[in-house]
Order: C-alpha cells, then sequence, then structure tokens
C-alpha cells in the first residue's frame, strides 16, 4: 500500500514546491540514509509603464485608475525594478518516509533601490531591510499504510489556480498557504483527500512563560474543511500516453466549507487608540459559506483542453464590525465562475496555437469589487473598486473574484483591476519557436485579450466593453536554469472605461518588460 501511495502521487517535483493534493508526498522514497534536497529560483523584473491611469481623469471617490508620476502630474512613463530569491529546502529521514520542508523567500519582491544607505544623493550602496528572510511554508509529510498525512503550513492549489493558488510560477507575486492538516490515500483508482485548516485564530495573549500564546475566544476562529478526489496522470505519465496515441482523460471535484461563530474586530482592524479585549468586543458573526470546484483536462497526442468551473455560496447572519451596533438583515453572497484553456499542436511542433475564454460572475453596485477595503463606504456610480454590499439597501456580494496569480494579461486585469472579476474575456493566442540554440529554444508568443463587463453598472459609463489587449513575448529558455523573457502590453480602452463626469475618453496604455530568471 506504501508503495502504491507513492506511485500515485509520484509527479517528479521537489522540496516545498508540493502545492496541491496531488504533489504531497510526491518525492517519498526508500532510503537508508537522511537526505537533503534544495531547489529554488532568483527572478529580477524591470518594467516601463505608459499611461496606466488611461488619461481618463479621477473617480466621483478621486481615485486615479492607477498612480501618476508625483512631480509631474501630467507625465506618463512609470518605471519599476524587482527581485526576489526563493528556496525550497526538503530533509527527509532514513527510511524514507518523513520528510520536513519549507519555502524560503529573500527579498521579496525588493524594488531595487528602494533602501539607500543615507541620503538618496550621497548613497554608497543599500542597507539590509528588516524582514530579510519570509517563511512561505513550513511542513512535514509521513507516508504510513493507509495513505499519507501532512501537517503545517503548506501551499494550496486548485485546478487551474482559478480560485486556489500555490503561486509558484516563475512570475507569480502572491501565492496561498494554508495551516492545514491534510490526509490524501489512493483508492479505487482515484486519489482521494480530506483537510482541516486553521484560517484564522485568535485573539491572543501570553501564557505565564511568556513564551507561547493562548487563543482567548475560540469561538471566533475561522475553520475550513475540504474534501476532494481526483483522477490524475503527472507530467510524465501524460507524455508517455501521448507517445503511444491514446487520450488521457482527468477530472476532479473539490468540495470547501467554512464556518466562524463570532469575531473580535478590534483585534485586526485599525483603531484610533488600542482598545481592551474583553468580553464587549466579542460581536457575534455566523458566518458561513461553500464552495465546489469542478476540474477537467483531456490530453491528446496534438491538444490540451483544460477546464476548471466553481460555484460559491455564503451568508455572514451579522456583517457590523462594530460592538453594539448591529445590522437587522445577513450579508448574502451567490457567485459562479469558470475558464477553459486550450491548446493545438504537438509538444514538438513548431507552431501552437489555442483559445481561452472566462467568466466571472459579476454584482450590480457600482465598481468591480476587487479589492474593497474593510470600513469603506459605499460606491459611487463611476468608482472603479469598492464595497459591493451596503447593509439596509444592498444586502448581497456576488462578484467572483479569480486569483490574483490566475494572469490573462499585462495591464487590464493584472495592473488596473488588480484581478479577473465581474468580466468575461475571450484570450485566442499563438506561439512560434523560432530557433534551437544548443539546449536552448528562443520562442516568440502572442495572445490578445477582449473582456466585457458582466454587469453595465459596474463600469464607470454603464457600457459593458472594458478593452481589448495584445501581449506579444520573446523569451529564452537556456534548457539549465535560465530564462529571459521580454514582454510587450498595449491595452485600447473601451467605452465602460471613459470619465463621463468629465467628458474624457479612456486612452491607450502600454507596458515593456523584462524578466530574467534563475533557477537551480
Amino acid at each position: 500500500m506504501a508503495a502504491l501511495v507513492v506511485a500515485c502521487l509520484s509527479l517528479g517535483a521537489s522540496g516545498a514546491q508540493a502545492t496541491g493534493f496531488t504533489d504531497l508526498g510526491q518525492d517519498l522514497r526508500a532510503s537508508d540514509e537522511a537526505r537533503f534536497t534544495l531547489h529554488g529560483l532568483f527572478r529580477t523584473r524591470f518594467e516601463l509603464l505608459h499611461n496606466l491611469d488611461l488619461d481618463r481623469g479621477p473617480t466621483p471617490s478621486g481615485d486615479l485608475f492607477f498612480p501618476v508620476p508625483l512631480s509631474d502630474p501630467q507625465g506618463q512613463n512609470l518605471t519599476h525594478a524587482d527581485m526576489r530569491a526563493r528556496l525550497d529546502l526538503a530533509a527527509f529521514a532514513p527510511g524514507g518516509s518523513v520528510a520536513v520542508k519549507l519555502r524560503l523567500d529573500a527579498l521579496d519582491n525588493l524594488s531595487l533601490g528602494s533602501t539607500p544607505d543615507g541620503a538618496p544623493s550621497v548613497s554608497v550602496g543599500q542597507t539590509s531591510v528588516n524582514a530579510p528572510l519570509v517563511v512561505r511554508r513550513a511542513y512535514a509529510e509521513v507516508l504510513t499504510p493507509i495513505g499519507l498525512l501532512s501537517a503545517g503550513r503548506m501551499g494550496a492549489t486548485w485546478g487551474l489556480g482559478m480560485l486556489t493558488n500555490g503561486g509558484d510560477c516563475a512570475d507569480c507575486d502572491h501565492g496561498d498557504a494554508a495551516d492545514r492538516v491534510a490526509f490524501v490515500t489512493p483508492m479505487l483508482g482515484h486519489i482521494w483527500a480530506v483537510a482541516y485548516d486553521f484560517s484564522s485564530s485568535g485573539p491572543f495573549t501570553q501564557r505565564r512563560s511568556s513564551s507561547r500564546t493562548i487563543d482567548v475566544d475560540p469561538r471566533d476562529d475561522v475553520r475550513t474543511f475540504t474534501f476532494a478526489f481526483l483522477r490524475y496522470r503527472g507530467d510524465r505519465a501524460r507524455r508517455r500516453r501521448t507517445g503511444a496515441q491514446k487520450l488521457t482523460f482527468d477530472y476532479g471535484v473539490w468540495l470547501s466549507h467554512r464556518r466562524q461563530d463570532r469575531d473580535v474586530p478590534s483585534s485586526y482592524l485599525p483603531v484610533a487608540t488600542p482598545v481592551g479585549l474583553d468580553a464587549s468586543q466579542s460581536v457575534s458573526r455566523g458566518l458561513r459559506a461553500t464552495g465546489v470546484d469542478l476540474w477537467l483536462r483531456l490530453d491528446a497526442p496534438s491538444a490540451r483542453i483544460e477546464l476548471e468551473a466553481a460555484y460559491l455560496e455564503g451568508r455572514i447572519d451579522q456583517p457590523s464590525l462594530v460592538p453594539g451596533a448591529r445590522y437587522r438583515d445577513p450579508i448574502r453572497s451567490r457567485q459562479w465562475g469558470g475558464v477553459l484553456e486550450s491548446r493545438f499542436g504537438a509538444d514538438e511542433a513548431p507552431v501552437t496555437f489555442g483559445l481561452d475564454l472566462g467568466v466571472a460572475s459579476g454584482d450590480s453596485a457600482p465598481g468591480f469589487g476587487a479589492f474593497p477595503k474593510a470600513g469603506a463606504g459605499p460606491t459611487q456610480p463611476g468608482d472603479l473598486d469598492g464595497p459591493q454590499a451596503a447593509p439596509r439597501h444592498d444586502d448581497r456580494v456576488d462578484n467572483l473574484r479569480f486569483h490574483p496569480d490566475y494572469r490573462i494579461d499585462r495591464i487590464l486585469f493584472r495592473e488596473i483591476i488588480g484581478t479577473v472579476t465581474d468580466a468575461a474575456y475571450v484570450r485566442p493566442h499563438l506561439e512560434w519557436r523560432v530557433a534551437s540554440l544548443g539546449d536552448g529554444q528562443l520562442r516568440a508568443s502572442l495572445a490578445g485579450v477582449a473582456s466585457m463587463a458582466m454587469q453595465a453598472s459596474s463600469t464607470p459609463t454603464g457600457s459593458r466593453g472594458l478593452g481589448v489587449e495584445l501581449d506579444p513575448t520573446l523569451s529564452y529558455d537556456s534548457g539549465d536554469g535560465f530564462l529571459a523573457q521580454l514582454e510587450y502590453a498595449a491595452l485600447f480602452p473601451l467605452a465602460g472605461l471613459d470619465n463621463p463626469t468629465l467628458g474624457l475618453d479612456a486612452r491607450p496604455a502600454q507596458l515593456l518588460r523584462l524578466r530574467l530568471g534563475f533557477a537551480y
């Protein structure tokens, strides 16, 4: 049974790169001695951003779509460069059935030149930063006779990463990590998984020894229960079947439920003066949320089609964040969405192409509700973002938000809105293998994205059209760990992004990015 577990979970990744139920335990193998592995990626990015505020002026709330140069508000260009060094470490006990794994990020997304040593004009170097090393993941795995048990802070990804995304791609900036206990086992030709997440705990107070803390209100804890089953084959198995001219159909279903009975908002909301923790700060919450996600993948000798679709429903009985102030009606949510990715052409073909589609449900409130701030007031018609619920007048939040690391473009959803929400898009794409340079490959690609809002009331003008974006790329992969990508983007905004209050049309925006990656 132990050998069967390893065979079913073997995918070829290493260290703390495991980020989903199909990855856990994939590198456990019999060994007489303890062993250690080290993998990682250093990346640096250089960007030139032109007119990302679209020259359409501020929203009714006074906000711009994107920052403009401080000393020249009429200026068009902003520049940026950053870096990150990532380490994935794993230690395997003798016997090979127990492992402890870590993911460490050093200088995570640190802007180059942001820590000058002294006054900027006379700086001769960069000072050290307060948090030079961030622990992203730390968890342990043990292979038992009936399955794999893991516990700790681990990556969380499902399907294409539309909702739950571990942020493992070379250009990712976010990534989900769950404080989780999970059990995974193969049975009846499928992988079965259950997980219990400590999504939120606290507030805490010190114990007598001061070296540990204690959660003083267990009823305000947020807990998440997840169940999943999959029929899944790793990349090597897919390639082997494709080489034999066989079709490979994989699928999975993910079901998750979250609950919270009470809450202590003063423990996490900004307050002018410190608030003591006592019974008066505990408020009723009554949160219940359930989500189901379906994943399908079909691999053929010259094609790949992959789909993810999700439905989420939730309810908050008492949405007020202020002790003593109660809302009469609960806040409800019903969200849905899905994505389809396709690629046609054999792996060795010089040209491949495909068509991607996506949709995320919307909400009738003004703005897209991509990243609303706690305590913010209701949105106004013409705003780009803001809360989608206004208690007593609007008790629903129905816009589905894709994970920010599930990226389909480079300007509109990635930089201006922040993520795909309340929108539908069509994305044709084409890739050409220009030349083989030793072990390396030079490739060119082009993607186009046409998008529209699901709810016309969400856009500044009430028109559904958002924009058409062109995203060409020239990339070189050395084959031994070095990757260089030159990316360009041009966004041609449509009427939905104009400014009717000021009578200004949104103008095109451009972006140029050079990204260098060094994997080991």
